[in-house]
């Protein structure tokens, strides 16, 4: 198995769309992946302090009165701090999660020593011909089963998880390539392309 195989793949659902506005995390969903199989998982709501929108209850189904049930954003992110030590991350559509990945975990004063891999600028690479890169619309292109709903946390992590294992598998069997390094998917992701042949060409052993 490659070493992009051990990595967290993450999601959050959240009460808009940066936390530079004041929004934050409502549930966090995610799957540890370890030689190319779901070996465990993280899901939790996390109460904002503030109610949310009538939108993002309708969006994620995620309700006020499930919310004030749940544990504050700052216990839940202690936790899931130590469920991602030591481990890269994934995340489609990257930049959004980690951004409040970053500003969670800052509230508690939580470093974390993992880098982000994005399974949407990989697709956008690998899939140049498809008409959508959303997840739900990749997931319906590689014929991956689905069994939820998309927009909570935990679905769209295993979706994502199981749409990065395509992925790699692709990147192995059409490039001849014995690993794909972690960083590799990295570089991948912020080259044009029209360069992602030749990126990967050099990558062969």
């Amino acid at each position: 198995m490659s070493d992009a195989d051990t990595v967290i793949v993450l999601d959050f659902e959240t009460t808009g769309l940066s936390p530079d506005y004041g929004d934050r995390a409502i549930e966090i969903g995610a799957v540890k992946i370890q030689n190319g199989i779901i070996v465990d998982r993280f899901q939790a709501l996390m109460n904002p302090g503030k109610p949310i929108s009538r939108f993002i209850e309708d969006y994620t189904g995620i309700t006020n009165q499930m919310l004030t049930m749940a544990a504050p954003c700052d216990e839940v992110m202690e936790q899931f701090a130590d469920f991602i030590a030591g481990f890269n991350l994934v995340a489609h559509n990257a930049s959004f999660d980690k951004r409040f990945l970053d500003a969670e975990l800052s509230n508690i004063y939580r470093p974390y020593s993992g880098q982000f891999s994005c399974s949407m600028l990989v697709a956008r690479r690998l899939f140049q011909q498809a008409p959508s890169h959303k997840l739900s619309s990749l997931v319906a292109l590689n014929n991956i089963q689905v069994e939820g709903e998309f927009h909570r946390a935990l679905f769209d992590a295993e979706m994502t998880a199981k749409l990065w294992l395509v992925m790699l598998e692709q990147l192995s069997n059409r490039f001849a390539l014995v690993t794909v390094p972690f960083q590799l998917t990295q570089k991948l992701s912020k080259t044009p392309k029209k360069q992602v042949h030749k990126l990967l060409k050099s990558y062969q052993i």
